[in-house]
């Protein structure tokens, strides 16, 4: 009984643990299998494959803390080999705004310095009059970047009804992304 509680209560739990480590449990190329099988009971199937483009995810964990702000970790798969291709921390969508951004660049700025590079998109009709803002660090074969695209009320003026009837102009992103350097 006690080894049961050792191994129930003593592992650190997922939602605790922080980016890099998460980065670091895993490898390139792995198999949605062997995620689940890493991560376990905190992991989550989707009932249907969610879409990325390039990628697919088939595994994610719901609840993960970055900088006190919760967010969803997908493993996208690439769609070609089947292996894992990046990592992507993402908010909800109604929870996307400037403050939430702040302290998770706070904590990136804690955890590896300075960014490389800084990227400022300004609201104007061409970016579709949403705002965006990306930080860049690059380590080792690795590239993390934490990226926040921000829809403006301008966004919304092509709209017969507005943001109400939300069936038009963009959303909002907030996404940190692991990915290897030539990914």
């Amino acid at each position: 009984m006690t080894v049961l509680a050792v191994i129930l209560y003593g592992r650190p739990v997922l939602a605790e643990i922080g980016l890099e480590e998460i980065w670091r449990q895993t490898h390139w190329g792995q198999s949605s299998d062997a995620l689940l099988r890493q991560f376990g009971a905190d992991t989550t199937r989707p009932h249907r494959v969610f879409d990325f483009g390039d990628s697919y995810v088939y595994v994610f964990l719901p609840h993960h803390m970055i900088g006190g702000v919760s967010m969803g970790v997908f493993f996208q798969m690439d769609k070609a080999s089947h292996g894992l291709k990046r990592i992507q921390f993402e908010r909800p969508r109604h929870g996307v705004n400037p403050p939430a951004f702040r302290p998770i660049l706070v904590e990136r700025q804690a955890d590896f310095g300075s960014p490389n590079q800084l990227c400022a998109v300004p609201v104007r009709p061409s970016s579709g009059y949403q705002a965006a803002a990306e930080a860049l660090w690059l380590r080792g074969d690795v590239v993390v970047s934490a990226i926040l695209r921000d829809t403006t009320l301008e966004a919304f003026k092509s709209c017969l009804f507005g943001p109400a009837t939300r069936s038009c102009g963009l959303t909002g992103q907030l996404l940190v992304r692991i990915a290897p350097t030539g990914g």
